[in-house]
């Protein structure tokens, strides 16, 4: 029959640009003007067949990547200012952010900063309490995002029992402290090389200071893209946990919860007592016998 298609298999990269083309097409015959508005798009993609919630994805998508990239000369040498990772979780918004409340709060050691309508920006909680907490860290926890300027969260809902999750590091503090030892590196290089300059026999040493100071700023800046990655890792890890389910919301207790500080001396003392029985203990001895339970005679 004439025009019919001959059955044949399609591969994935066929298939991926034969859509993508498909929807060039159909979108040129329509008259969009500038461009359209995202309730547009929804009711565009539900008469192709394509859910709401792949197309809210891809739009949150869009909107983030745009904001994460940089051009700028620092972004391309010294590294980014932002971080961002996002990615589809499952559970209900409401959950989620009282979840992720709990563990930036107790886990990161951060505090509200701003509560938008659409996001929480998390800063690093001051005091003396959240100081030793970090600075012990009990638990070998590295804290990198309470490094940051503000961490921000934004959870969107895309459909019954999925989110979107999108965590955004500002770490522009730490980028201003590198660029400040590179420009400092720098200006003494420039220096050292306009006084030996001016010194006699020395000209053609006068290159070297310049050239130390500027290999030192190359280190600085690959110093500072270290803790970048970390830092992005650490966003990731994040992520990570919200979708296997590992940080969820904790259970409402009754009863008076310990203070901060009752908390963090039971985690001293704790710690104490485990590295005194270890030096009460001689070499090679076999650990204590566990307690036995009241009431027990000790025989068969």
């Amino acid at each position: 029959m004439a025009g019919e298609l001959v059955p044949r298999k399609i591969s994935r990269e066929q298939l991926e640009r034969i859509i993508q083309r498909a929807a060039e097409l159909q979108a040129g015959e329509m008259d969009t003007g500038e461009g359209m508005t995202e309730q547009e798009l929804l009711k565009l993609g539900s008469e192709v067949g394509i859910p709401g919630r792949f197309l809210r994805q891809a739009m949150y998508e869009e909107a983030a990547g745009g904001a994460a990239l940089e051009h700028d000369f620092l972004g391309r040498w010294v590294g980014p200012r932002m971080l961002l990772a996002h990615r589809v979780v499952p559970g209900d918004r409401t959950a989620l952010e009282q979840a992720i409340g709990e563990f930036m709060t107790e886990e990161e050691a951060m505090t509200p900063k701003r509560r938008l309508a659409d996001r929480t920006v998390w800063e690093r909680q001051k005091g003396l309490l959240a100081e030793m907490k970090r600075g012990l860290s009990l638990e070998g926890k590295a804290y990198h995002l309470a490094r940051a300027l503000d961490i921000s969260v934004q959870l969107n809902a895309l459909e019954d029992g999925y989110c979107h999750a999108e965590l955004a590091a500002d770490v522009s503090n730490l980028r201003e402290q590198s660029v400040a030892g590179i420009g400092t590196l720098a200006s003494v290089g420039l220096v050292g090389t306009l006084i030996l300059a001016l010194v006699p026999g020395l000209v053609l040493l006068a290159w070297l200071p310049l050239l130390a100071g500027l290999g030192l700023s190359g280190l600085v800046a690959r110093a500072y893209r270290g803790k970048a990655m970390r830092m992005q890792t650490a966003l990731e890890q994040v992520l990570d946990r919200l979708e296997r389910g590992e940080i969820r919301p904790k259970p409402q207790l009754t009863g008076p919860r310990a203070s901060a500080f009752m908390r963090i001396a039971s985690e001293i003392k704790r710690s104490v007592e485990d590295v005194a029985q270890t030096f009460r203990q001689p070499p090679g001895a076999p650990p204590p016998p566990s307690a036995k339970p009241p009431g027990s005679s000790g025989h068969p």
